[in-house]
């Protein structure tokens, strides 16, 4: 490796390091806390898990008109 290439990819490093700093961290067990709390609160309004109205179902196949 050239020494430019290594001047280079150090300051990427660098630059990449300074824009995480300012991140805000979270531990683990909270961040877990929350999105099963999340996941809780919203779980009646999920239609993968309460399944969706006949009526309101945008997917469902029509039905023929039948005229008598």
């Amino acid at each position: 490796m050239s020494a430019t290439a290594t001047v280079t990819s150090t300051r990427k490093l660098v630059e990449q390091l300074r824009c995480e700093v300012g991140i805000k961290r979270l531990k683990v067990s909270q961040a877990a806390t929350d999105l099963k709390q999340f996941c809780l609160q919203n779980a009646p309004q999920d239609p993968l898990l309460t399944g969706i109205h006949p009526n309101t179902n945008p997917f469902r196949p029509f039905k023929p008109c039948l005229i008598l």
